[in-house]
C-alpha cells in the first residue's frame, strides 16, 4: 500500500473509528491553538505513527495555524530496530528528527527488576527538553482510550489512589510547555487494524520489559477489564467516567498538589 493509499484510509474505512475522535478530542479539550508548535513524540511503536499520520492530517484540513515536528528518541535501539523505524517513518512520510541517549544502558544498570517509571521518567525529560530546544511549546504522545482506562485502575489497585491519564498537562519542570494526548477517544483495536490494512509492522523496542510484555502489571489489568467487559459492555466507558464526575462530598479524603490534603471530617 502506497502513502496515497494510506492517507486515504484515515478519510474513508476509518474516519470514524481514527480521525473524527482525534478531531473530538482535540476540540474538546483545546489541545491545538493557533500559533502552536508540537513535538510529535514517535516511539516507533503503532501507535505513535498513527498520531504523526492524523496530526499530520488535522493539520491540512484545519483552519488553526500550527506547526508540526516528529521527533524520536533512539534511547540504544539496535541497528535492525532503528532501520525499521526509520523504513516505516519513510513509508508514511513522517520526516523524522532522531536524537541518541542511553536510557535502555541506564534503565538496564539501575533498574533492572523495575524499569518503566524510571524509563518513563527519563524519556519524558529528554523529550521535552529536545522539544524545547526547537522552541516547541507543546508535545503529543500516543496514548490512547485503553491506556486512559488501565491507567486508572493501575492506579486504585496497585497505587492506593485515584488517579487519571489526562488528555492535557501542563508540565511542571518545564516553562510553557504542555504535554497533549490526541488519540485519547481512540480504542486500541481500531489502531491495530488500521496498521494491519496499511500492512505495517513493528518490532520491540529492546526494553526489557517488552520481551515480557503479557507479564506485566498493564498487560494483568488489560485481561482484568477484558473480562469485565465480556459481561458488560459498559464498563470501559464506566471507568474512565469514574474520574471525570468526582464526588469529593462522598470520599474519604483528596490531595490538591503534594501538600495540600483535605479529609471529609473537614465538613463537621
Amino acid at each position: 500500500m502506497d502513502i496515497k493509499q494510506i492517507e486515504r484510509t484515515l478519510t474513508k474505512e476509518f474516519s470514524k473509528s481514527l480521525r473524527d475522535k482525534t478531531i473530538k478530542a482535540i476540540k474538546e479539550y483545546n489541545m491545538i491553538e493557533s500559533g502552536d508548535k508540537i513535538a510529535v513524540c514517535i516511539s516507533g511503536g503503532k501507535d505513535s505513527m498513527l498520531l504523526a499520520k492524523l496530526l499530520q492530517n488535522y493539520q491540512k484540513y484545519s483552519k488553526i495555524d500550527f506547526s508540526l515536528i516528529f521527533l524520536a528518541m533512539d534511547p540504544g535501539y539496535s541497528a535492525e530496530v532503528r532501520e525499521h523505524i526509520e523504513q516505516n517513518a519513510k513509508k508514511l512520510d513522517i520526516p523524522v528528527e532522531f536524537f541518541k541517549t542511553d536510557v535502555l544502558r541506564i534503565v538496564e544498570n539501575h533498574s533492572a527488576e523495575h524499569p518503566c517509571f524510571l524509563c518513563a521518567k527519563m524519556r519524558r525529560g529528554y523529550l521535552y527538553s529536545e522539544a524545547k530546544l526547537r522552541s516547541c511549546n507543546k508535545i503529543a504522545l500516543g496514548h490512547h482510550y485503553d491506556d486512559a482506562i488501565e491507567t486508572v485502575l493501575l492506579s486504585i489497585i496497585y497505587g492506593g489512589q485515584v488517579q487519571a491519564m489526562l488528555p492535557r498537562l501542563r508540565s511542571k519542570n518545564y516553562d510553557d510547555m504542555e504535554l497533549i494526548r490526541p488519540l485519547y477517544f481512540v480504542r486500541e483495536k481500531d489502531v491495530t487494524a488500521w496498521t494491519k490494512t496499511c500492512e505495517l509492522t513493528f518490532m520491540p523496542c529492546g526494553c526489557p520489559v517488552s520481551e515480557k510484555k503479557d507479564d506485566t502489571k498493564r498487560a494483568e489489568i488489560k485481561r482484568l477489564i477484558a473480562n469485565l467487559a465480556a459481561l458488560n459492555p459498559q464498563i470501559e466507558a464506566n471507568i474512565l467516567n469514574s474520574v471525570k464526575s468526582v464526588d469529593v462530598e462522598k470520599v474519604i479524603g483528596w490531595r490538591i498538589g503534594k501538600n495540600e490534603n483535605h479529609s471529609f471530617l473537614d465538613r463537621f
